[in-house]
């Protein structure tokens, strides 16, 4: 286990700039995709939107490291 740092570091504001940019470019995306997905029947737009609802969150893992470490990979466990 890592300790705590005392001096907050850049990367933190950093990484919440790239969070909020990645939701406006997702949202984005799928808003401009709304015609397309609004034809589609009830199930899939269900579908659509469940997956489009968690596709979002698989960068944020390795930010989030990021943001800890410096670095995108997880530590090694001891």
């Amino acid at each position: 286990m890592t300790t705590p740092r005392k001096q907050p570091t850049w990367r933190k504001p950093a990484g919440m700039l790239v969070i909020l940019l990645i939701i406006l470019v997702w949202s984005v995306v799928i808003v401009s995709a709304s015609d397309f997905i609004g034809r589609q029947s009830i199930a899939i737009q269900s579908i659509i939107y469940l997956v489009a609802g968690i596709i979002w969150i698989a960068p944020m893992r390795p930010l989030m490291i990021w943001m800890e470490t410096g670095s995108f990979r997880a530590p090694p466990q001891a």
